[in-house]
């Protein structure tokens, strides 16, 4: 695909990042990194209710920072774990680690050794299908 003079191509990732923008979510807070680590990946989130989050943890070969309050359970991941996923219900994918409508920040519940916040997004998808009882996206069937 070439650009008409003087344009743009548009890719899937652009246009990912486009609706992104358009969304308008009301107030929001960020999920900090911690004191002493780095998001060199930068930082969304997978939000969970409160009570799937004990079910996930013992699930993950390693997790990163982990944030918790009376209703959800959110997991720091690299920016764009999104990207050709299907977070499986009731997950819910946080761009930008902002979580809207919250009056603070949640608990840290969990600060993993090293400098890095991050849940390997892979492994955690895996275990929220389980938990949830969902086939990941790549085993179901395509239809024509």
């Amino acid at each position: 695909m070439s650009p008409v003079q003087g344009g743009r191509v548009l890719n899937l990732d652009t246009l990912v990042r486009v609706r992104r923008g358009l969304r308008t979510p009301g107030p929001a807070l960020r999920l900090p990194v911690p004191d002493g680590m780095t998001a060199p990946l930068g930082c969304d989130a997978i939000a969970v209710p409160a009570h799937v989050g004990p079910l996930v943890m013992p699930r993950l070969p390693r997790v990163g920072c982990v944030y918790a309050d009376e209703t959800h359970w959110y997991w720091l991941v690299p920016s764009d774990s999104d990207h050709a996923l299907e977070w499986p219900a009731p997950a819910r994918y946080v761009t930008g680690a902002l979580v809207p409508d919250l009056p603070e920040i949640p608990d840290l519940v969990h600060r993993p050794d090293g400098t890095l916040p991050y849940t390997p997004p892979i492994p955690l998808y895996l275990a929220l299908c389980r938990v949830t009882g969902t086939a990941p996206s790549w085993s179901r069937p395509v239809s024509a």
